[in-house]
């Protein structure tokens, strides 16, 4: 049995940066918190907590200590109410969702009407949202898109781990609604990568294994691609994997979303290799 590493997996910049600046600022006292979970993957999350990183849902639950801004970030009202609170505010907000934020806040100013592709419920496009002074609306499908009055100057961002393919499809619907667009292609890199990679070795293998939380919309969309292409597994870790997956198999691809650490993948990787 062959067991296939995507070229493109696991942490990225950003994930990887908001994970350290939240190590570099753990408190033995408990208080340290970052404001939701500091990326979407539940192992990550409770390890940071035995390093003294703990999580809070809103700032109302902290009197003192220090608040992490997590990689999806948050919308300007919370700087400010940090600041109200006397919190220390540390940002890990990834640099690619703060070029969201400031893209939509910028189109806003300039009197476009803000659209932002990606998913309504996700914390960063919440946050992108916030950031367009709450007037953006949030496109989802090309129905939606569709649906969009005209507008004299339209704007458009994306959130950063959308689909490419999906992200030119809608803005193809979303050409017709105004003279005046202005895109912005706030897709990262780290985005395009795993998913070109993720896509090439499904095509030459049997089955893919795609760890990351289920909580993770990038791991998601990386299971939903490689299930166009062949049997595939979303799993969060290695005591997920069952034999009867196996049977038959002589080709594994494994990929892993951009917030599944290393370690995760190591132990799946070594798992199927013994298989």
């Amino acid at each position: 049995m062959e067991v296939i590493l995507a070229d493109y997996l696991g942490f990225c910049y950003g994930v990887k940066r908001a994970v350290t600046i939240a190590q570099e600022n753990a408190s033995a006292d408990g208080t340290a918190s970052t404001l939701g979970p500091i990326i979407h993957n539940p192992q990550v999350v409770e390890r940071l907590k035995t390093e003294g990183v703990g999580t809070v849902d809103t700032l109302a639950e902290m009197d003192r200590g220090t608040v992490i801004i997590r990689s999806h970030g948050v919308g300007p009202d919370i700087y400010e109410e940090a600041e109200k609170r006397g919190l220390n505010l540390v940002d890990a907000t990834c640099p690619h969702v703060k070029k969201a934020q400031l893209s939509a806040k910028k189109l806003a100013d300039e009197g476009y009407k803000v659209v932002i592709i990606g998913e309504k419920k996700h914390p960063e496009v919440r946050s992108i949202f916030e950031w367009s002074d709450g007037k953006a609306t949030i496109v989802e499908t090309e129905e939606e898109a569709d649906a969009l009055e005209s507008s004299a100057k339209l704007g458009v961002v994306c959130q950063t781990t959308f689909s490419g393919d999906r992200f030119k499809s809608i803005v193809n619907h979303l050409l017709e609604k105004s003279r005046d667009i202005h895109i912005q292609r706030t897709i990262c890199t780290a985005t395009d990568q795993r998913q070109k990679a993720a896509l090439d070795l499904a095509a030459k293998v049997d089955m893919m294994l795609v760890i990351g939380g289920r909580n993770s919309a990038n791991t998601t969309r990386l299971a939903q691609i490689c299930a166009e292409k062949c049997l595939t597994y979303h799993i969060e870790t290695a005591e997920e994997l069952q034999d009867e997956w196996f049977d038959k198999i002589e080709k594994i691809g494994i990929t892993a979303g951009a917030s599944t650490p290393d370690w995760i993948i190591k132990e799946v990787y070594k798992k199927c290799q013994n298989r």
